[in-house]
């Protein structure tokens, strides 16, 4: 089959450079309405394309994926993550999947930045506060926040995004780095990142006042921090997650906002997003994000044309450039 008449379907609105490139190559079929497909839609690209372009926004489970034989050969993922897609299924039925690591680390270390300052500065609730009209007027004991320098920053996994945030909080903002994941890294990265390995999650929760988290979703991670592990947190501590939402037991997180057990949460993932978790909306003390991690010009462009370099090494038979499964 020659890469001309590859059938290429794009889930979802791609940055136009991405999709340009695609078009230029393929028989592409592009979503310029951006709505979200539905799993039967889905279902029937899988006998009509040769090859999906699916987001995070793309249930991709096994009743998607159907029995082999399906005509869909390859799965080039717009993202880093990869749990929205059954990857056993996959497998079973011989597609390839791949991803788009790397591209987005800055983006999306600059938002857990953000997160934590927003959070620990109050910022979101100052400009509610103003936009409301209920601001009236400076004086000292107004929406007062917690500064980061000296602070010590526990950051739950340690790879490229959390090792950006690291690089940002301690050489930037003066943080003390703390970290756990299952393996340590080099010595030479810890050093240049001060940053200090701790034996189990609990110690790393009880030793932080603010937490990270940056692990990938899935199972083994599923309410990762439930009620136990923010029962172990310092009191007052803030708590960041730009990794999954699924990560993150909200209800418990929901009680403990309530109760001052933790100062403040900055999150940008959910577990059934679009929709955020219902007790946490009324909260002052969260700030809530639309998942925009990786969304800047630069990060989104890049992450469109990694993904297409997958699918054209596809098409010229080539090794894929970041194949998962």
């Amino acid at each position: 089959m020659t890469a001309e008449r590859l059938r290429v379907l794009v889930t979802r609105r791609w940055p136009e450079a991405a999709e340009k490139h695609l078009a230029e190559r393929y028989d592409v079929t592009l979503n310029a309405e951006d709505a979200p497909l539905s799993p039967a839609q889905l279902a029937q690209a899988f006998d009509a394309y040769d090859i999906i372009c699916p987001t995070v926004s793309d249930k991709i489970d096994a009743g998607v994926i159907g029995s082999a034989p399906r005509r869909t050969r390859l799965l080039a993922n717009f993202g880093v993550g990869f749990d929205h897609i059954d990857i056993a299924a996959c497998k079973t039925t011989n597609i390839a999947v791949t991803n788009t690591p790397g591209v987005l680390t800055d983006a999306t270390a600059d938002l857990a930045m953000a997160l934590i300052l927003t959070a620990a500065r109050r910022t979101g609730e100052g400009e509610r506060e103003l936009r409301d009209g209920r601001w009236s007027g400076w004086r000292p004991t107004h929406l007062m926040g917690r500064s980061l320098s000296g602070k010590t920053l526990g950051l739950v996994g340690f790879g490229r995004i959390a090792q950006a945030t690291a690089h940002r909080a301690h050489h930037g903002f003066g943080m003390n780095i703390l970290y756990y994941s299952r393996s340590a890294a080099a010595q030479d990265i810890e050093k240049k990142l001060g940053a200090k390995r701790m034996a189990s999650l609990e110690e790393l929760l009880h030793k932080s006042d603010m937490v990270s988290l940056h692990v990938p979703g899935g199972a083994e991670t599923s309410n990762m921090i439930g009620s136990r592990e923010i029962a172990a947190m310092k009191s007052g501590a803030i708590l960041v997650n730009t990794a999954r939402g699924g990560v993150i037991d909200h209800e418990a997180l929901a009680v403990a906002l309530k109760s001052g057990a933790l100062s403040a949460a900055g999150l940008d993932v959910y577990p059934e997003e679009p929709i955020v978790p219902a007790s946490l909306l009324g909260l002052e003390n969260v700030v809530l994000l639309p998942h925009l991690g990786s969304a800047t010009e630069e990060t989104r462009e890049a992450m469109g044309l990694r993904a297409a370099a997958n699918v054209d090494a596809f098409a010229s038979g080539s090794p894929l450039p970041d194949h998962i499964a």
